[in-house]
């Protein structure tokens, strides 16, 4: 080419996807991989009910259903969608607050990219990487966050949120992750209605990202954003990726709370929907099966019974996990993740595990010969001496050195199994340097 066409990136990489090249690789070797690095329960072996498969195959009979959606998304559905906002008697929106989108992961890029470049959302820290992402190639900087507090059963240290919108001006909207990836943190109302009076006094918007929001076990419980925000503007961000779930169908939304009340924020969202435009639209026949899953007699127990399998692998791993040396849990309430800290100062460069096939042995020393994050070097080494595909905790912008793993096993026994492993391989790893 007559000159360089590749835009610089950022140095950031999706993990959750990237360590897939280096378990493709260990497949290829002859490895039996256990997928723990991506939320995605149909690959984790979760079934279709016959019951959803019978409403999608309804709707394939339906001509609109191959056709375009309107660019906001199909009038009924979200007509469907502002009655279960209004029916709570708090917030109330119209059909025409609610855009759809190809995916969250395409709400989020829209949502940062529409920012003015020296504007800032701060996040919270460690933080799903979709959105550190979004945040960072919007501004070309390093985000602003708030620490979520590993030793406090993950909750946000609201203090220090609110030092650093006061302090840093360039600060225009809050993110919120309820219940969060990748701790599985869900906030408590109380907390919820700091943050929100935050955005009130400071005069800032609120994303919150409400993607797992019906994901929610060992008796905890949300609370909707929608019910507390009152007079702040704001964007609650869903989906039926995790909850339905269906992540291949690529269909999420935004709900958009108070633009009247704030000529910015208004013009803000109507910059999201001008780029939305130029992609026509989102795709039609996901939207069209929101109403009819989620009105169908079968859906609440469908999702009962998932979240009671949610909270026996959460409470499984908790007990195996909790007492062993060198690392931090919680016990996992929402979302279906858990997250393990290591303890200070516990990882080294020498560490290591043995990997008995010379090939793998040579290619995890050949990753590991660079200078990376050492809870990476131990990832890299628990999937080639177990198969055991987690990510490292510092893939989501925190330097708190750990691993987040899913709660998506459909054997109990083998899900036992798993833990197990990891936390022998975890006691092993940290004493093989003494």
């Amino acid at each position: 080419m007559r000159f360089d066409i590749a835009k610089s990136g950022s140095g950031l990489v999706y993990e959750i996807r990237n360590i897939v090249n280096v378990a493709n690789r260990l497949t290829q070797a002859g490895v039996e991989v256990i997928w723990e690095n991506i939320g995605d329960p149909v690959q984790k072996g979760e079934r279709v009910p016959e019951w959803m498969r019978g409403v999608l195959a309804d709707l394939l009979q339906e001509d609109c259903s191959y056709g375009y959606s309107p660019t906001k998304g199909m009038d009924a559905t979200r007509e469907f969608l502002a009655e279960r906002v209004n029916r709570r008697g708090k917030a109330q929106i119209t059909p025409e607050d609610i855009i759809f989108f190809n995916g969250l992961g395409d709400a989020i890029a829209r949502a940062y990219s529409a920012i003015r470049v020296d504007a800032r959302i701060i996040m919270p820290e460690p933080t799903y990487s979709t959105h550190l992402l979004a945040e960072v190639l919007h501004a070309s900087f390093p985000p602003n966050t708030y620490r979520m507090n590993p030793y406090c059963d993950w909750s946000p240290d609201v203090n220090e949120l609110e030092r650093k919108v006061k302090s840093h001006r360039a600060i225009v909207g809050i993110l919120v992750i309820n219940p969060d990836n990748p701790t599985g943190y869900v906030y408590p109302e109380e907390t919820l209605r700091r943050i929100v009076q935050i955005a009130r006094d400071y005069d800032l918007f609120l994303v919150i990202d409400e993607t797992y929001h019906r994901i929610v076990f060992n008796g905890k419980k949300t609370v909707p954003i929608s019910d507390i925000i009152g007079d702040v503007p704001g964007i609650s961000m869903k989906g039926i990726s995790k909850e339905f779930p269906w992540p291949g169908s690529r269909c999420g939304w935004m709900e958009i709370y108070n633009a009247g009340r704030d000529e910015t924020f208004a013009r803000y969202i109507d910059a999201i929907l001008t780029q939305k435009m130029a992609e026509v639209c989102s795709t039609t026949l996901p939207q069209m099966a929101i109403p009819r899953i989620m009105d169908h007699p079968e859906y609440q127990p469908y999702l009962d019974e998932r979240l009671r399998r949610y909270e026996k692998l959460s409470n499984i791993a908790y007990r195996i996990l909790k007492d062993l040396p060198y690392v931090m849990v919680n016990r996992t309430c929402g979302a279906f993740y858990m997250t393990v800290v290591f303890n200070d100062a516990i990882l080294n460069g020498r560490q290591s595990l043995p990997i008995a096939q010379e090939e793998i042995r040579t290619y995890i020393g050949k990753l590991v010969s660079e200078p990376i994050e050492f809870d990476k070097r131990f990832v890299y080494y628990l999937l080639g001496a177990t198969g055991i595909c987690v990510i490292p905790l510092t893939s989501f912008f925190t330097d708190l050195p750990g691993f987040r793993m899913t709660l998506l096993e459909r054997d109990e026994a083998s899900f036992e199994q798993i833990v197990r492993t990891l936390g022998e391989k975890i006691v092993q790893y940290v004493e093989s340097s003494r």
